[in-house]
């Protein structure tokens, strides 16, 4: 018998038992692959995401920084600064692998190569999983399984019809942009629908797709078409394209069933603005451990549980919620490079968008612009 059992290790659920772990849990970590893995991912972590990893005393001084991101569309280019904080790109195979090894450093258990078949319950609470090796009980088990999770699914949890699934598809190049300091985002390539070229430092830049709202998307055609615009080559390729799904705001609810909680991809935790989701899987881990080490140490403990979900909204509800009207509303071919174009013409402007949708900290002394995008948050309902 376990206190908490994790199925999945990526960053949510590493995160949760690294915390769990040095609240003095005893933590099991059940990861389907072995390490080091592929993940698709952008590889960019924003300032929100390096706070993350500072708080799980990750070593972070020979990641490859980032200063800012610079977005280009309807024949501009401008270049925000992060106004607070910086930023640091990091292959996933790298990062999922530290993850999981400091999860272990810090006590928890990681079984390798070990795939979760079936929830165990009783009397409708969950209460272990069940693997080709048998059984493993907890007093709490983490969703972490990604954006299919199938735990989630034979518990009866399914994507919500209303939230879209995204998806995004990235390759890598050799260049001499693999140490460009801004993270460039290319804005008009489709409705809602961005590029993006990612220097990782270590002699090639992660090259990529994203398509947010769109029932049927063929990345492949997309980036292909933007492919013939920019300075790589098959010649320049490092491994083939891959795509990978965007479960975005939210799409998978509750984010809380007795005796399971669900944290990252596994419960829609993407930014429907912009596609990130490292940051708030890590978020999503310590909040969880939070709230995981209150009920075991504290009276109510399910009512202490219970709250998990409105924790989770009140960190991330508003930005998801603007997020998803946002997209919605850039289907629109004629209000997306309206958008683009008068963003780009107005840094101001688009400092207050990428704040307000959470795409950029506010400054360590709040402007102006940070106050009126944090009243806007506080007002906006966090569904």
């Amino acid at each position: 018998m376990h206190d908490v059992i994790v199925v999945g290790a990526g960053p949510a659920g590493t995160s949760a038992a690294c915390h769990l772990a040095r609240a003095g849990l005893d933590v099991l970590i059940l990861e389907k692959t072995s390490f080091p893995r592929e993940k698709i991912c952008g590889d960019g972590l924003t300032p929100r995401a390096v706070d993350e990893l500072r708080a799980l005393d990750i070593d972070l001084s020979d990641w490859f920084r980032t200063e800012g991101v610079r977005l280009l569309g309807a024949g501009r280019t401008l270049e925000l600064p992060w106004p607070s904080g910086h930023g640091l790109t990091r292959t996933r195979s790298d990062l999922d692998e530290l993850l999981a090894r400091n999860a272990t450093a810090a006590g928890a258990t990681l079984h390798e190569n070990t795939k979760v078949t079936a929830p165990l319950l009783d009397r409708g609470r969950v209460t272990g999983v069940r693997t080709a090796d048998g059984t493993h009980k907890a007093r709490l088990v983490i969703a972490a399984d990604g954006a299919s999770s199938r735990l989630s699914v034979a518990l009866g949890l399914h994507p919500r019809r209303d939230r879209p699934i995204g998806i995004a598809g990235r390759r890598y190049y050799r260049s001499p942009r693999h140490d460009d300091p801004y993270l460039e985002i290319r804005l008009d390539l489709a409705p809602a629908g961005y590029g993006w070229i990612f220097g990782m430092g270590d002699g090639t830049c992660n090259v990529g797709v994203a398509l947010l709202r769109t029932d049927h998307p063929d990345y492949h055609h997309l980036f292909s078409d933007w492919l013939k615009t920019l300075p790589f080559t098959e010649d320049d390729a490092v491994g083939p394209l891959r795509g990978a799904a965007l479960p975005m705001g939210f799409s998978r609810r509750p984010h809380y069933l007795p005796g399971l909680l669900l944290v990252g991809d596994s419960g829609g935790m993407v930014n429907p603005f912009s596609g990130e989701g490292i940051a708030y899987s890590l978020q999503a881990g310590r909040i969880a451990a939070e709230v995981i080490t209150r009920a075991f140490h504290g009276p109510f403990p399910e009512k202490i549980l219970s709250s998990y979900p409105s924790a989770i909204r009140r960190a991330s509800g508003a930005p998801f919620t603007l997020g998803r009207a946002f997209t919605r509303a850039i289907e629109n071919p004629r209000l997306m490079r309206l958008a683009t174009t008068q963003g780009l013409a107005h840094p101001t402007l688009m400092r207050f968008a990428m704040t307000l949708f959470d795409g950029m900290p506010p400054a360590t002394v709040p402007t102006p612009t940070d106050r009126l995008a944090a009243a806007v948050t506080r007002l906006t309902p966090t569904t």
